[in-house]
């Protein structure tokens, strides 16, 4: 008898892929964008080069320390909801039930299934906070190494994204020559990144593709045209 195999499809993205998206993004936008914007203003690849390296160190700690500081907030946030929840099953136990009940109510639980199902959590404390936790309240329990981890990966992420664009400058070529390439390699890249990222993300590779190329090249070019402007009126 042949059975149909039904395989299911859902974003599986880790926590640790999420970072490194974060990280490699703004690695390849921000620094693509000052290098361009700098090479509308200045007539050195040098200057470029090390504007480029000072932005990337205080982007990837910027954004290693914005990635620390939420996930402490998240951790921070369920410490508290958990002690509130552990408080309330002490203090209002029939309160805390009836919201056990309702809970499993949406599940289409009646009657004797539904008491049973009820009583089933509610005769183990810490079984019945972490219930309430979870559905009630939606919240998981955070890893405790999830911060530190988080601000390495996305500054890591920023630091390898952001090598990238600022490539060209170090190889001592014309300024105009090391911008082309630049605008190059750091097109394919945003290009190649958006196809991989979609991935995660459930859209087409296509798609995610062209859209991370064409938000770079705006900034990119926002960027150069505003330096070329303002260095005008400055000369």
């Amino acid at each position: 008898m042949y059975q149909r195999t039904h395989v299911e499809q859902h974003f599986s993205g880790s926590d640790t892929v999420r970072d490194i998206v974060i990280g490699m993004s703004d690695g390849l936008t921000v620094p693509f964008a000052l290098a361009a914007g700098l090479s509308g203003a200045v007539n050195n690849s040098f200057v470029v080069l090390v504007a480029g390296i000072a932005e990337m160190a205080a982007g990837s700690i910027a954004m290693g320390l914005g990635g620390y500081l939420a996930a402490r907030g998240e951790e921070d946030h369920y410490r508290s909801e958990l002690e509130r929840e552990r408080r309330e099953v002490l203090e209002l136990p029939e309160v805390e039930t009836e919201e056990v009940r309702e809970a499993f109510r949406k599940y289409g639980l009646e009657g004797e299934a539904l008491e049973k199902a009820t009583q089933a959590v509610t005769a183990r404390p810490q079984a019945w906070v972490d219930f309430m936790m979870k559905n009630e309240l939606g919240l998981e329990k955070p890893d405790p190494k999830r911060a530190l981890s988080s601000a390495l990966t996305i500054g890591g992420s920023y630091i390898a994204g952001g090598i990238i664009p600022l490539a060209p400058y170090a190889f001592h070529l014309p300024l105009e020559t090391a911008f082309l390439w630049s605008i190059v390699v750091t097109l394919v890249a945003l290009t190649l990144f958006g196809a991989v990222k979609a991935r995660f993300t459930g859209v087409s590779a296509l798609k995610g593709a062209w859209q991370t190329a064409l938000v770079g090249s705006i900034a990119a070019g926002a960027a150069y045209g505003l330096a070329r402007l303002v260095s005008r009126f400055g000369a």
